[in-house]
């Protein structure tokens, strides 16, 4: 792989939903006024790092976008193919709730019920993957504005992981990781910063 670029990766900012816990997927819920904060707090993250970015991406809901803009990225490109897992009956629906009926219930193994099933989420987040990697070159930054889960099957898919490997890379709301290289070999450089 000749062409070895950066992706930096922030989860949006807290919403209702993500505070309380339910599967906040295709919803386009707003930022509550700690999600805002936590957006500017990012944007000092990533303006602390001195880092210049070639691409600027969002998910299309409003919760990712706007911690885009908050951080400091007006000129955001909105990706169709960036939302959240589609979760299907349990949008809205606690994770507990679905743990309370069924303990043994793992997202990652069992899925979700009329939603994406995780090799469709795969398949969106190689997109992004292989378009970073095709438009920028070494010593090129891409940063992308998105969501927990979603968030989390792209440092799998980076890393050339099965998608459900995400299940061990836990990110809070407003958090930003870095995504480079270990010479040649994909790796994590910073995670939930």
């Amino acid at each position: 792989m000749t062409n070895r670029p950066t992706l930096w990766l922030v989860r949006h900012g807290e919403t209702e939903w993500s505070r309380s816990g339910q599967y906040t997927g295709l919803t386009d819920l707003p930022l509550l006024p700690e999600g805002e904060a936590q957006a500017v707090d990012a944007g000092r993250t990533l303006a602390a790092t001195g880092v210049e970015f070639d691409l600027v991406l969002s998910s299309p809901l409003q919760r990712a976008w706007r911690t885009a803009e908050l951080a400091g990225f007006a000129d955001v490109e909105r990706v169709p193919t960036a939302h959240e897992w589609d979760y299907g009956d349990y949008e809205g629906v606690a994770s507990a709730d679905v743990r309370a009926k069924d303990p043994s219930y793992r997202i990652w193994n069992d899925g979700v019920p009329g939603g994406e099933t995780l090799a469709q989420v795969a398949a969106r987040a190689d997109g992004i993957v292989e378009r970073v990697r095709a438009e920028l070159g070494e010593g090129e930054n891409a940063i992308l504005f998105s969501h927990g889960h979603f968030s989390r099957v792209m440092v799998a898919r980076w890393l050339g992981l099965p998608a459900d490997t995400g299940r061990h890379f836990l990110l809070g709301t407003a958090k930003v990781s870095k995504l480079g290289w270990d010479k040649t070999t994909p790796a994590v450089e910073a995670w939930g910063l």
